[in-house]
């Protein structure tokens, strides 16, 4: 019997388990284009190591066990297509809906969070593009999140990060030893992460990912440790680099 209680914004927000499984929903965001790859094709669906990105990221879901549906989010006109050429051919079984996403990054995760059912608890979310991410991962922010309630993932910068005005004067030198990068999954109850989204639309707030929005409502949020190699492919550059790190796994020779 675990109990996790959390005050946010004034609001109390209460996740029990007694017993039962708790249900967990991944809402995987693939709406982007092609633009800074230079291809006609939207970036999700380019080949890496012979197989399209989309897939990558998605077998990486239905490995993670704790994760039970995928919500998948992609352009309007490309449904049908991902229908048959993603998820059947690839024999994605977990895939529950495929839904279209919105103008913005942050318009598809709400439209994917309006296809989540009541009986889920916890709200994975995921970047499509972002293929290295492991079960393990996955498997441990869902854990984290039963526990604290809202959890990202990320790793600390490596580089000396300096803030520089707006003409190229810099200002100040930061201290790495508290700057990360963020990336995804990131994690949440359902009640937490749904009500930062409506939170975020009455205020007409748009934030860069998950966590900003949960942020404003004054709810703790765990960073945890993700890997340098969950990188998201959005140039040719990345795609490189993602061929690289397919080699390296001996997946591809």
């Amino acid at each position: 019997f675990l109990t996790m209680s959390r005050l946010a914004g004034g609001v109390i927000h209460r996740y029990i388990r007694s017993g039962e499984i708790v249900k967990t929903v991944a809402v995987i965001v693939a709406g982007g284009t092609g633009k800074r790859m230079g291809h006609d094709s939207a970036k999700q669906y380019l080949m890496l190591g012979a197989i399209p990105i989309i897939v990558h990221t998605l077998r990486a879901f239905e490995k993670a066990s704790l994760v039970h549906d995928i919500v998948l989010v992609v352009p309007a006109h490309d449904i049908d297509y991902v229908k048959i050429s993603v998820v059947e051919l690839y024999g994605i079984s977990k895939v529950k809906h495929i839904i279209s996403g919105g103008a913005k990054r942050q318009d598809s995760v709400k439209n994917g969070l309006e296809a989540v059912s009541n009986d889920c608890s916890v709200v994975v979310i995921h970047d499509g593009v972002r293929p290295f991410v492991s079960a393990e991962l996955i498997n441990t922010s869902v854990m984290k999140a039963i526990e604290a309630g809202a959890v990202t993932v990320g790793v600390p910068v490596k580089d000396t990060v300096k803030s520089v005005t707006g003409d190229g004067i810099v200002k100040e030198t930061l201290d790495r030893q508290e700057l990360w990068l963020t990336q995804t999954p990131q994690t949440f109850t359902r009640e937490i992460i749904q009500q930062a989204y409506r939170r975020a639309y009455e205020d007409n707030f748009y934030g860069t990912d998950e966590a900003s929005l949960v942020e404003r409502m004054n709810v703790k949020i765990i960073m945890m440790n993700g890997s340098y190699e969950n990188i998201k492919i959005t140039t040719p550059e990345d795609l490189a680099l993602g061929e690289f790190i397919l080699k390296k796994r001996g997946v591809i020779s």
